[in-house]
């Protein structure tokens, strides 16, 4: 008898640049999951009633949901479960999650490739969840109906039972599952024809329901990646080169390493996925002991031709490619910005600077490979389990078909763990010993070597009319182009010249919601970076920094043209053409953080200034929006102090509400530190900070009140894990002008900077 709901499709979902994830087998990186101990690591027993490829109800009623995303502590797996439970019926008492695997029938052809970023977790995953859910409550429902003998359309399900008013009948899930009478199946149109629940119907969705994955991880039952622990296995610690990249291995003397007791062997790495360069693997029978012989290590390298570089190198060399009037590729092109600056009746330009930012997750990279046979299996945490396998499997020389990915919990990830870097020495020392082997990154390792946000240059160049309106912008954005190194042409979109595919993902934020009759966007492509400085994405991505250009310009602007900057940016999102829908809602989040800021009516002390600035990360097609009154007070030398960041931001739809507010927060503390605190820098070929006491985060002493106002209205969810962050940096560079009048345009804002460009 067919016990199993057959689901073929899901509803269609608009992708927009991300219909690459559909896409993706044609790149030849395409592995599904990776097997994963979750909360529940059981497989369901052969009885279990499957609706979904993503949720199983057991018979003992219990709903194992499969989650397809890494969860890093934003909880989406409790999130999926609970997509799940508001269309299925089910207690969430019931619920249970677990991460996914990669057997090939996680590669959804609607949710496409296992990337998690972009905010895109549950905005991308909710309709196709709850049309699972939905599937199969009907199915129980149709069972249900024929072993009680009354009308389906009778059957109320809730909390996991099916009952019958009337009648006063009911069966549980379980008793439903174990009659074995569940023969529902449905085809791509009918699961498409399923008509969900309105959010005036909601019981589960929007309520904070305890999280699913806090108990595990209190009793140590989750495994993180540096849990892993495997019979016979042995440690690996890298030894990385002085340089971040370009660096090759001349000679190794191991001689002092072989001294170190539980020495095994020293390997050379050789990647040919251009993942690592340089690199030497001490392997050993404890982690202690794999450090002593890595310490013990004499390696002679040559440097490479990046040797020589520093921060200052990648800056003049931005420079140099942005005077170029060939340069780049154009991301955004409309009308005549030439002809309308030659009318403007003011015209102002300005430079502005990010630095290099590293992701410091605190659990720090690691990988654990083993051999079995002719198959691999590797265990970690990533982001990205898609490529990520497809990388092991270039370190190993196999087919990415004999890559078995366990992927475990996250100790943060950030977008660091997009990128498989820590799987190739793991996987080529357990190649050269034989054995298991974990490789742990120290804190050093993490951060010379990490995927860093990249350098940016940005120059923008306004025209405003006599009434001070603006009417022309151009905006060059300089940088690595952290998703081109990952070689996946279906990510990089060609540009509106048709002079190429361009990296979207080094310019989103800079296609605003404002309306702006002649516009230019050009992404620039800084090879010097790109090569010296292999860059990734880190929390909040390109309108981390785009938004700090665009955002600080319209301030200027504001103030040049007379205007009060919030009213200003008021005018502009006048939801005109293609902005129609998105710069209303844009323009509600402004007024409602202003609102709640007491912005424009609170009388503050001299030395104290309140900024705004409102953003529609991430991208255009995929956005929420979030806006943000800063509140700072500047001393004479030009300490600032954050007293306030007021954040309102429109999500849509809310799953669930506590943690909604607990990622918004998290996102605006994030931004802060990226803001004021965070800086690394390029120094001969390295990263000159290798630690906390170097690179420095945020501190919870310099952790200000942070006021959160989501606004839910029921539309489809958006992301809120990142929109936050890209706000908070513009907002504080404006508060700190209307504070002192310093107009800052590097980022981090430092006192020396403020000091030097206060009005005297």
């Amino acid at each position: 008898m067919n016990t199993h709901v057959k689901i073929t499709d899901s509803a269609p979902t608009d992708l927009s640049r991300r219909s690459f994830l559909v896409g993706s087998a044609a790149t030849g990186l395409v592995l599904g999951y990776a097997a994963v101990p979750g909360i529940d690591q059981a497989l369901a027993a052969p009885s279990a009633f499957e609706p979904s490829v993503w949720y199983s109800i057991g018979p003992d009623g219990l709903v194992t949901v499969t989650c397809g995303k890494a969860d890093m502590g934003q909880h989406i797996a409790s999130t999926m479960a609970q997509i799940v439970s508001e269309e299925l019926g089910s207690s969430w008492k019931d619920m249970r999650v677990q991460l996914a695997s990669n057997d090939p029938k996680f590669n959804d052809p609607v949710l496409g490739a296992q990337i998690t970023g972009g905010s895109w977790s549950t905005m991308m995953n909710f309709d196709a969840m709850s049309r699972a859910g939905a599937a199969g409550r009907i199915a129980l429902t149709e069972a249900a109906s024929a072993s009680m003998g009354v009308p389906a359309g009778e059957l109320v399900v809730r909390g996991s039972v099916v009952s019958h008013p009337k009648s006063k009948k009911s069966m549980t899930f379980a008793e439903i599952v174990k009659s074995g009478k569940i023969t529902k199946t449905f085809t791509p149109d009918e699961l498409k024809a399923i008509k969900l629940k309105t959010p005036d119907q909601y019981t589960m969705v929007g309520v904070s329901v305890p999280q699913l994955d806090i108990p595990p991880k209190i009793n140590g039952s989750a495994k993180y990646g540096i849990d892993v622990m495997l019979p016979g296995m042995v440690y690996g610690k890298v030894v990385t080169p002085p340089v971040r990249y370009g660096a090759t291995v001349k000679a190794v003397d191991d001689a002092a390493a072989k001294k170190v007791p539980g020495f095994i062997k020293a390997i050379t790495l050789d990647d040919k996925t251009g993942s690592t360069t340089g690199w030497v693997v001490a392997v050993a029978n404890t982690y202690a002991n794999a450090r002593k012989a890595a310490d013990a290590l004499k390696i002679t390298y040559d440097n490479g031709p990046n040797a020589k570089l520093s921060s200052q190198s990648l800056i003049d060399e931005a420079k140099r490619l942005q005077a170029l009037d060939d340069s780049g590729q154009f991301f955004v092109k409309d009308g005549d910005t030439a002809a309308a600056f030659g009318t403007a009746a003011k015209v102002m330009e300005a430079e502005y600077t990010t630095s290099i930012n590293i992701h410091a997750p605190l659990e720090p990279m690691n990988a654990t490979a083993e051999f079995k046979g002719d198959i691999l299996h590797i265990y970690s945490g990533n982001q990205f389990a898609t490529r990520s396998g497809a990388i092991a499997a270039g370190a190993a020389g196999i087919d990415p078909k004999f890559v078995v990915m366990h992927q475990m919990w996250l100790g943060g990830g950030f977008g660091r763990r997009l990128d498989a870097d820590m799987m190739v020495p793991a996987v080529q020392a357990a190649k050269a010993v034989g054995k298991p082997v974990k490789v742990i990154y120290s804190r050093e390792n993490d951060m010379t070597m990490d995927y860093s946000r990249p350098l940016t240059f940005q120059k923008v160049k306004a025209g405003l009319d006599a009434d001070g309106k603006l009417i022309a912008l151009n905006h060059d954005v300089v940088s690595a182009w952290p998703t081109a190194r990952w070689g996946i042409p279906d990510m990089l979109p060609p540009s509106v010249d048709k002079k190429g595919p361009l990296d979207s993902f080094t310019v989103n934020g800079a296609d605003f919601f404002y309306s702006v009759p002649n516009h230019n966007v050009r992404a620039i492509k800084n090879e010097m970076a790109h090569n010296a400085t292999p860059s990734g994405q880190l929390r909040s991505v390109a309108p981390g920094w785009t938004f700090w250009a665009v955002e600080s310009m319209i301030d200027e602007l504001a103030h040049a043209a007379g205007q009060d900057p919030a009213q200003y940016r008021i005018a502009l999102l006048d939801g005109k053409g293609k902005n129609d829908g998105g710069a209303q809602r844009l323009r509600n989040t402004l007024l409602a953080a202003m609102g709640m800021a007491g912005y424009g009516t609170t009388k503050l002390p001299k030395g104290e200034g309140m900024g705004v600035a409102c953003v529609s990360s991430q991208e255009r097609a995929t956005a929420s929006w979030t806006a943000c009154v800063a509140h700072v007070a500047v001393s004479d030398s030009g300490e600032v102090k954050v007293k306030k960041l007021t954040v309102a931001t429109d999500v849509g739809m809310q799953v669930h509400p506590d943690n909604i507010r607990a990622q918004v927060e998290g996102a605006a503390l994030w931004g802060l530190s990226l803001a004021m605190y965070e800086k690394a820098t390029l120094k001969d070929g390295g990263i000159e900070q290798t630690n906390f006491d170097t690179y420095t985060p945020l501190r919870m002493s310099q952790t200000p009140e942070v006021a959160v106002n989501v606004i839910a209205n029921g539309d489809k969810p958006t992301g809120v894990g990142e929109p936050a962050v890209t706000v908070i940096a513009p907002a504080l560079g404006n508060a700190i002008f209307n504070a002192c009048g310093a107009r800052i345009r590097s980022l981090p804002i430092t006192a020396e900077a403020v000091k030097a460009n206060m009005k005297t």
